[in-house]
């Protein structure tokens, strides 16, 4: 029995409707392909950069500034304020409720060289409070360049912070190696490859936002920057 028009324009309405929605399930499908290949590769270079950080061979700066973390970052600060690397030393982000006292005790140093040498952040709660409360310090201070002392998978992220806060000031990296990214096969271990997969996730959350120019929370503890930083 033939088709009528009406019946024949109903059949070929579904097949248009069936074949866009293959087209866009399909379109769809690359799209998403090619994001996660561009963020497999992102991670990927990202990783490498990390693994191929290492500290200078003669660094000397102003100052010194070390984000909390572990005190293994701060003991290698410590160290590089002992041996001249800098004038003075930030410890940036401690716990409000840690003294400089139990600081200078597990780092083992001297109670002369806390007292001349050594101020205490204790506002910073992120590592954009790092680069806010680093930046009141070398604003009161004066630095023009900063050793700046951290985990090496947190130091891209940790510039990309300092460098927003304190346009013109002279940054330098010394990473502190937790884990070698270069001669271990780090994919294998999941608490690396979740410390370096989380970290690169928050590095390009901070590189979108830097570019989109967006202004992000203080990161510290009081609604303004006027918190003293402590001096021992």
């Amino acid at each position: 029995m033939p088709e009528d028009g009406s019946t024949h324009q109903k059949r070929a309405f579904v097949r248009r409707h069936v074949s866009l929605r293959r087209r866009v399930v399909r379109a769809t499908f690359y799209v998403l392909l090619l994001v996660a290949g561009c963020a497999a590769a992102g991670f990927l270079y990202f990783a490498d950069q990390v693994a191929s950080l290492q500290p200078p061979a003669n660094p000397r700066a102003d100052a010194i500034v070390v984000l909390t973390g572990g005190f293994q970052r701060i003991d290698q600060a410590v160290d590089l304020l002992k041996s001249g690397a800098g004038k003075r030393l930030l410890i940036s982000g401690v716990h409000p409720s840690t003294t400089g006292g139990q600081i200078r005790r597990n780092t083992q140093s001297s109670a002369d060289l806390f007292k001349c040498c050594v101020d205490i952040g204790h506002d910073a709660i992120d590592t954009i409070g790092n680069a806010n409360e680093t930046a009141n310090w070398i604003r009161d201070n004066r630095y023009q360049s900063i050793l700046v002392v951290t985990n090496n998978y947190h130091m891209p992220r940790s510039l990309l912070e300092l460098r927003r806060a304190n346009p013109g000031i002279e940054f330098i990296p010394y990473p502190v190696v937790n884990s070698d990214l270069k001669s271990t096969n780090w994919l294998r271990n999941p608490m690396v490859l979740k410390s370096i997969l989380l970290e690169y996730a928050k590095f390009s959350a901070a590189s979108v936002r830097e570019a989109l120019g967006a202004h992000p929370s203080s990161g510290l503890r009081t609604t303004q920057n006027t918190t003293p930083i402590v001096t021992q």
